[in-house]
């Protein structure tokens, strides 16, 4: 069964009543009630936590992390960011939701700046499916249309993702790649753009078959263990090296 660690900031839900109306048990109890209901064992860990609930142990038993940050990037301590790092490279799948886009663990797997055009002004959004042959777009109509949302424009400043699977629309006419696939070593990386946290987002049903879908393709796989550095011969050859430097 695949494990799921649903990591959240935990901040707004505590701090804004309009948040907490929303989200009474916080994002991630949310999200984590809907991966749970699809089948996957899942576990919650917050920022505030020791570790930020990312110990050493969890992320080992964990498949797939999902990231929701927005007020408190910098709090996040750089020694967990190598650790999730380094588990990504290692297999673990990675799903960033919203604005953990300027996440420090996301900026450091894109290596970019990740910066992006918003504005909060209830406006509504259609994540059109682009790519509907891929596993994460399973189950989703042509579009999913949300009533009010934060909207995001271009120029998202990330790589060119290897699949796109949502492309959105604004109200006030931007658009935005809602939906980027990567991989990094041998973790698999979703960057997946609703989820502003005054607007009920993840109790959509559409949006949270994405994020079974996104979790389902995340997982780790089953294929051959990468082996680096130097390697014997699989063939027998002379291994004999004559050349010297004059």
């Amino acid at each position: 069964m695949t494990t799921v660690t649903v990591w959240n900031e935990y901040r707004h839900e505590r701090e804004s009543d309009v948040v907490a109306e929303i989200y009474p048990d916080g994002i991630h109890a949310v999200i984590a009630e809907a991966l749970e209901a699809a089948g996957f064992e899942t576990q919650t860990a917050t920022l505030d936590e020791p570790d930020h609930g990312l110990t050493e142990d969890v992320l080992d038993s964990t498949d797939v992390l999902t990231w929701w940050g927005h007020a408190a990037h910098d709090e996040v301590r750089e020694e967990i960011v190598d650790r999730v790092h380094d588990r990504v490279l290692d297999g673990m799948g990675l799903i960033v939701l919203h604005s953990g886009h300027y996440s420090k663990i996301f900026k450091r797997l894109m290596g970019s700046a990740c910066s992006l055009k918003w504005r909060e002004a209830a406006e509504t959004e259609r994540l059109w499916v682009v790519e509907p042959g891929h596993p994460i777009a399973d189950g989703i109509e042509e579009y999913i249309e949300l009533d009010e949302t934060e909207m995001y424009g271009e120029r998202f400043d990330v790589p060119a993702p290897d699949t796109l699977v949502f492309n959105s629309w604004f109200e006030g006419g931007e658009v935005f790649r809602s939906g980027c696939c990567y991989r990094r070593g041998n973790g698999r990386v979703f960057y997946f753009r609703p989820g502003h946290e005054t607007y009920p987002i993840y109790h959509n049903e559409a949006i949270q078959q994405v994020l079974v879908n996104a979790v389902d393709w995340a997982g780790p796989g089953e294929g051959p263990t990468p082996t680096f550095g130097n390697s014997q011969p699989h063939e027998e050859i002379d291994l004999s090296d004559d050349r010297t430097v004059h």
